[in-house]
């Protein structure tokens, strides 16, 4: 009933905002644009510890089940394979040419699949399903039928769920995305990041809008009820005319969602980033112009704000969700599926049971002792204490809602806000001076003028972070 309430609360203040339109203001954004986590999960994943391993995963898997009750099921696979390497790519994966690994990897799969559905207790009808990477389409149609085949020995799709994939589309051979539909998948994600051949040779990553196109038809007249393009700025030799150029070309192909993501340039953390020229990169006054720039043809193309990088047509299911407050973030960014558990599969695979968060071993050959040895690989992960719940619940709140009520927090954590919080509520006075924040006795509000720094705001609630110099290795939140 709380919970409801406080749902109920969060929708109600947040229609205000975000009916409101975004005022974007350059010299605030630079002025507080730093390094800051992206806050799919609190605590963040480099707060994770070896401590909880194995032992404690299987146990809050068992778990699931007591009492008669569990959370909805949701379910990610980790295919980590690529045959070319993308320059800018931050993402946990193997680039090879060699095909005949991913038989090997499916293999693995469905052991630990095997493992975990020994001890998963509760529900397996899934609610979500997202295969993420590296590309998945990696694997030829007929390994990602056996995949399917794996799964299903163990999970139940249900018609009502979410079903989604990442795929490139220059390894996405014709009719793969048809089987794909008829195997259940609903939503596909497309990588495009620019439509410029310059750009693209810059990060190695040539792709014909023919080709982005072929597969985005295919999609649509398959059935799939979202197509979403991923887009990035701040990528080497990008300009301000040219990305203009690649928004008009992606409007054109009106997908449901975009995902506008800002380029991070940290070639000490990620090795492929070494191999792009620094010279190259646009200055950041003009990646800050693109951004302003994109967020204005969106809005008047009609893309609803969603939140952090992520737009969407006004009927899709994200842009419904936020209306209805009912919006979500986990690992894979916004979600319309609030509180389900999060089982993952596969080598760096993130996972969220419970009051808890878990993530599989780093190498294939970890991955694959573990697993010969019957051991579930999961190497790191953390048990949320009662503080990092409630600080999980205000982070996530301002992620998706732009707001939190004060009152429902008091009711579901029994504490008193002001007082537990009264450092963070210190901490915000310089975001409130500035016209980003408003604080009074029902609800801390981020103003549309502060929304497209909310990282920044979240920040204050991260009780991990004790220094700006500890925010060193994050991004930068503009």
């Amino acid at each position: 009933m709380i919970m409801l309430a406080t749902q109920s609360l969060w929708a109600t203040n947040f229609r205000m905002i975000a009916q409101a339109p975004l005022v974007i203001d350059p010299d605030v954004l630079q002025r507080f644009g730093y390094a800051g986590p992206r806050y799919t999960s609190y605590p963040t994943a480099d707060r994770f510890v070896e401590a909880f391993g194995e032992e404690s995963y299987r146990t809050w898997l068992e778990k699931r089940g007591v009492g008669g009750m569990s959370r909805p099921l949701s379910l990610y696979v980790h295919l980590p394979f690529c045959d070319t390497v993308c320059f800018y790519c931050a993402c946990n994966k193997i680039v090879t040419k060699d095909r005949s690994r991913a038989a090997k990897y499916l293999r693995y799969l469905a052991r630990e699949a095997e493992l975990v559905s020994a001890h998963l207790e509760g529900d397996r009808r899934l609610c979500q399903l997202h295969f993420g990477g590296g590309t998945p389409t990696f694997l030829p149609p007929e390994q990602l039928r056996e995949l399917f085949g794996i799964l299903s020995t163990h999970f139940r799709l249900v018609p009502e769920g979410e079903y989604s994939i990442e795929i490139d589309p220059r390894s996405t051979a014709p009719g793969t995305l048809t089987m794909l539909a008829e195997l259940g998948m609903n939503r596909v994600s497309i990588g495009v990041q620019d439509f410029d051949p310059e750009v693209q040779r810059a990060v190695n990553r040539i792709q014909s809008e023919a080709v982005t196109r072929a597969a985005i038809d295919e999609a649509r007249a398959a059935g799939y009820r979202s197509v979403n393009l991923d887009l990035i700025y701040g990528l080497p030799r990008q300009n301000v005319d040219g990305f203009m150029r690649t928004l008009d070309t992606t409007i054109g192909i009106a997908p449901n969602r975009i995902a506008l993501y800002s380029y991070a340039h940290l070639p000490h953390v990620f090795k492929p980033q070494r191999r792009i020229q620094e010279k190259d990169l646009p200055a950041p006054e003009l990646k800050l112009q693109m951004l302003i720039n994109a967020i204005r043809r969106l809005s008047e193309a009609g893309y609803v704000y969603i939140g952090m990088d992520h737009f969407a047509r006004p009927d899709d299911e994200l842009a419904v969700a936020q209306r209805q407050g009912r919006l979500h973030r986990n690992f894979q960014g916004y979600s319309t599926h609030a509180e389900c558990d999060l089982v993952a599969l596969g080598v760096t695979a993130i996972g969220n049971v419970g009051p808890t968060y878990s993530q599989n071993v780093r190498t294939l050959e970890e991955y694959y002792d573990r697993l010969d040895r019957g051991v579930m690989p999961v190497f790191r992960g953390v048990e949320l204490s009662a503080d990092d719940l409630l600080r999980r619940a205000i982070i996530q709140s301002l992620m998706c809602h732009g707001s939190v009520s004060i009152e429902a927090i008091e009711l579901a954590y029994l504490i008193d806000f002001k007082a537990y919080f009264s450092r963070e509520i210190e901490s915000l006075q310089p975001f409130v001076d500035d016209g980003l924040v408003e604080i009074d006795g029902e609800w801390v509000a981020v103003t549309p003028r502060g929304r497209l720094l909310v990282r920044a705001i979240c920040m204050v609630f991260d009780r991990y972070l004790q220094s700006r110099q500890r925010s060193a290795t994050y991004s930068k939140v503009i």
